[in-house]
């Protein structure tokens, strides 16, 4: 299954929108989803505090700030279908 990471904080509108459409597309294919709040952690604030939300596939980051709805779709069904044939 495919694994997909948010990394973002709270209040921040951009990470909600991403988080919206993440679980949009998960509906009707399916991935694991992960958040990760970037101020729970000096480290993940510091590496991405001017650049959430930061959408990561599999290990890759894979979109960062703002993200065309339909990119991400096709990189989730990209991923997905290598997963399961």
């Amino acid at each position: 299954m495919t694994d997909v990471v948010l990394y973002g904080r709270p209040g921040c509108h951009l990470c909600d929108e991403a988080r919206d459409v993440l679980l949009a597309i998960r509906a009707e294919h399916p991935f694991e989803l992960a958040e990760r709040d970037i101020e729970a952690d000096d480290e993940l604030l510091k590496r991405y505090l001017e650049r959430i939300p930061v959408i990561v596939i599999d290990g890759v980051e894979a979109f960062e700030l703002d993200f065309d709805h339909d990119a991400l779709r096709r990189g989730l069904d990209g991923r997905s279908s290598n997963v399961h044939p």
